[in-house]
């Protein structure tokens, strides 16, 4: 069936990629909005709102908000459903056809019906913080595939043949320190959530919340682990100016930086202020954001195999140890 429909047009599967990036990063902040909010069992069963209704219906024991405002993040999740689909099947019409490309674009409808079953999950324990850690979690690395999936469908990626490899244009031992640092943002994203698991924004006022550990610790050991990652950051800069890493690499290790800045801050002053729910939601938005911008970074340090290599673009040192 999908043979007689006509080929995607580049274009089309690109901005399908970008739209997942954005799906995924909104899914995150909009769950982050019903957890400050105290929205959480807004609708009190899954998949419906309400036991034989789909929709939110008045309630004498439920404001209408918070009914809104949780049924809102469900909407969204039909959407990206709509979307993320929609980039399998505009993988699998691509010609000639990607196996790359199509093995990525799978990822996404399929991470989002994980996603649906945590949050089925989350409602039905009550909106425990072991469940709603995973449920934030999950999105983490669907938007770094997203990232990876508009690469894949870059102009460069799209003319070369099917199964080009993409090949490094800096030395492994810069690859190898972004992993670390990119094993630190997770291990910076996991204590994230436990901070908010212990504090108090649970998404619901009854929620029971983390208490084995004390806020002050949980949250001292959050800011340590930014301080690595920007050490780490620093470290990735001297690298990349020493061994004359392309521009490209150069420019979206800036905006990491400024982006994880401004993300720290941000924190700092959220709970100098006794995490009001506006810095919460735009810190969770900050958290995706930098993801998002990682993922960029990591993808400039390959390229196609079918670009000529050796330009201006991609300075000799760079290729030192290349394959």
């Amino acid at each position: 069936m999908l043979e007689r429909l006509p080929a995607t047009p580049p274009r089309l599967m690109r901005g399908l990629a970008m739209a997942a990036v954005v799906g995924q990063a909104g899914i995150a902040v909009t769950g982050a909005v019903v957890r400050v909010t105290g929205s959480g069992l807004g609708c009190p069963t899954w998949p419906q709102c309400f036991p034989g209704s789909l929709v939110p219906v008045p309630h004498p024991e439920i404001a209408v908000l918070h009914q809104w405002v949780e049924f809102g993040n469900r909407l969204l999740g039909i959407a990206l459903v709509l979307v993320t689909a929609a980039c399998l099947l505009a993988a699998v019409n691509v010609r000639p056809r990607r196996r790359r490309l199509i093995l990525l674009a799978a990822t996404m409808p399929l991470g989002v019906v994980a996603q649906a079953v945590i949050g089925g999950i989350t409602v039905l324990a009550g909106l425990a913080w072991y469940t709603v850690a995973p449920h934030f979690l999950v999105t983490i690395p669907l938007i770094w595939l997203a990232v990876l999936l508009v690469r894949e469908s870059s102009p460069a990626a799209m003319a070369a043949p099917p199964g080009t490899p993409w090949r490094p244009v800096v030395v492994p031992a810069l690859r190898g320190l972004l992993v670390v640092t990119s094993v630190v943002l997770v291990a910076l994203l996991v204590a994230g959530t436990l901070v908010t698991a212990a504090g108090p924004h649970g998404g619901d006022a009854a929620t029971p919340r983390l208490a084995a550990i004390p806020l002050p610790s949980l949250a001292a050991a959050h800011a340590h682990l930014l301080f690595a990652f920007l050490g780490l950051l620093v470290g990735v800069g001297f690298m990349v100016h020493a061994v004359g890493a392309p521009r490209a690499v150069i420019v979206r290790l800036r905006v990491l930086v400024v982006l994880t800045l401004a993300q720290g801050a941000l924190g700092g002053v959220q709970y100098a202020l006794g995490v009001p729910e506006l810095l919460v939601a735009l810190h969770v938005l900050g958290a995706v954001v930098i993801v998002a911008a990682a993922a960029w970074l990591w993808s400039a340090t390959a390229e196609s195999d079918a670009v000529t290599l050796g330009s201006s673009d991609v300075p000799a040192p760079a290729l030192a140890g290349r394959p």
